[in-house]
């Protein structure tokens, strides 16, 4: 199947649920011009986790389509901020509060309003990224309340070999409690559950552009 057709299938089981999901194509890895039928197509919202790769592939096509949406969707480390900050719209992965910081600042200063998932470590995986959960309480309040960031929700990787339900229902019950309508939570083998949990931001690449190298 090429591109579109895959993506016209995932599309069409987004609409079985009735409700409204955002698909981000996690384009990371892939060129241009593989990507191209899709932007052609329409879709406006890519995930990229490099940013000097993010840069250039991006840089220039969102200077003639402006509503084009990058969204950072890996480790983000505060060594990049500066330049993530000119070519992401969405960042996924707000986890601890010198990166919160750094990204305050830098946004100010070109005076740019990005929209920000903090990610939760649900499964509590010492070797993944996130906020654990006993601490998000605060880091949530310290990023909305102190720092005046523009969060829209909370965004989680549940951990491998295991049900994502009851973390994606971690991760809801979380964002109800400070009352953030947002999920960034899903990919390609498991985006089905992550709607039926609420999901509102699903991150797919695989299902969309085949594998990666």
């Amino acid at each position: 199947m090429s591109i579109l057709e895959n993506y016209k299938k995932i599309i069409t089981d987004f609409n079985q649920f009735n409700k409204k999901v955002t698909l981000i194509a996690v384009s990371k890895t892939f060129s241009l011009d593989f990507i191209k039928p899709l932007i052609d197509f329409g879709h406006k919202h890519y995930g990229e986790n490099k940013v000097q790769e993010a840069i250039n592939k991006w840089s220039e096509i969102i200077k003639t389509v402006p509503d084009i949406k990058i969204h950072m969707v890996g480790k983000l480390q505060t060594n990049k901020v500066k330049e993530a900050v000119k070519i992401f719209s969405y960042i996924h992965s707000l986890d601890n509060e010198k990166l919160a910081n750094q990204l305050a600042f830098e946004e100010r200063k070109i005076g740019k309003n990005l929209k920000y998932f903090i990610q939760v470590n649900v499964g509590d995986e010492p070797q993944k990224s996130g906020v654990s959960i006993k601490d998000s309480d605060f880091f949530i309040d310290y990023c909305i309340s102190d720092l005046k960031l523009n969060v829209l929700g909370l965004m989680c990787i549940p951990p491998v070999n295991q049900s994502p339900d009851k973390y994606f229902l971690k991760l809801k019950e979380l964002a109800d409690d400070h009352k953030l309508s947002e999920l960034s939570m899903g990919m390609s083998h498991d985006y089905k559950e992550a709607i039926n949990c609420g999901a509102s931001f699903v991150r797919i690449g695989s299902l969309i552009f085949g594998d990666r190298k």
